[in-house]
């Protein structure tokens, strides 16, 4: 008959590792067995890879945006740094603020208004409809998104042509890209970036409880009623976070240029598009990383944004 004394050094026999579990890991030594420089060497080509692609290109545009680099001309070989010029001239220059402008309409008009609530508006439609019906109408707002942007953007080039499949329909002769070049640009967006928000609450969706719904429902809540009162408040992370990622793929979008270089008479000229012709058609190479690091800084002030509501809301 083993006694508590007996008992109990069994339990520490047991409790204290033997052998090389209880010995200390080799020096250098990861809790995976890998030395420091086998670490360090799984890891450079990543670092590398970060450091050639990301942080060198932000550091060299950085410096450039303080000197009067040019692509042609004497300052293309001998450049010299001039301070906040490029700075200061972009934040008086009439076209940059028109560029800002544009920019801004166009994020909220085809992001934050256009691909978020038609989105959410599609995922919350399409969640009752039959299986078969709900893939099909899904699988043909996807192919707008994962179809290349200059694929798409030739396609509607021709969609909005003068003689093209709007003006066959509707008659009415109009040159779309030429009349209406703004309007025609966030359609283009929105029909082109709404998967990625239907895809991403219809997820959200699906993680609401059916029973609190089926309860609203009891209670007589009408549908509106449950979408202010239960699926708002349940996704509105979810809600931040579509509003965080397609903000700043709208205002870094560079697609516009292959619908309207920017035109006519710089209505759809975007930041994107503005830097783009700053730099490389009139050669201004440092007003134009001047410009990428102000747009840099406007996407940090709106990521920052974005993050502190969602650290409010948890």
């Amino acid at each position: 008959m083993r006694t508590a004394g007996s008992l109990l050094g069994e339990d520490l026999a047991e409790a204290i590792p033997s052998g090389d579990e209880g010995a200390p890991r080799g020096r250098g030594r990861s809790t995976f067995g890998l030395s420091r420089w086998a670490a360090t060497g799984f890891l450079t080509p990543s670092i590398v890879l970060i450091g050639v692609f990301l942080a060198f290109p932000a550091i060299w545009t950085l410096y450039l945006g303080i000197t009067n680099y040019t692509l042609f001309g004497f300052t293309a070989a001998h450049p010299h740094i001039v301070g906040t010029q490029n700075y200061s001239h972009a934040v008086s220059n009439p076209e940059f603020l028109n560029s800002l402008r544009v920019t801004v309409v166009y994020v909220l008009s085809s992001a934050v208004i256009g691909q978020c609530v038609l989105g959410f508006a599609l995922a919350w439609k399409l969640r009752d409809w039959h299986s078969w019906v709900r893939q099909a109408l899904e699988g043909l707002v996807i192919v707008a998104w994962i179809v290349p942007s200059v694929v798409v953007a030739f396609l509607w080039i021709a969609y909005l042509d003068p003689t093209g499949t709007v003006d066959r329909i509707g008659g009415v002769g109009i040159n779309w890209l030429l009349h209406y070049p703004l309007q025609s640009l966030v359609v283009f967006n929105v029909w082109r970036g709404t998967a990625f928000s239907m895809m991403l609450f219809a997820a959200a969706m699906q993680t609401v409880p059916p029973s609190y719904l089926e309860t609203a429902r009891l209670a007589g809540a009408s549908g509106w009623a449950q979408l202010r009162d239960i699926i708002l408040p349940s996704t509105k992370g979810h809600i931040l976070t579509d509003l965080l990622l397609i903000t700043l793929w709208t205002f870094n979008d560079f697609t516009p240029y292959l619908l309207t270089q920017g035109g006519p008479i710089h209505q759809t000229d975007v930041l994107g598009v503005y830097v783009y012709q700053q730099a490389f058609n009139v050669g201004a190479m440092g007003y134009g990383a001047a410009i990428s690091t102000i747009m840099l800084v406007i996407n940090l002030l709106i990521a920052v944004v974005y993050l502190r509501l969602l650290r409010r809301r948890t």
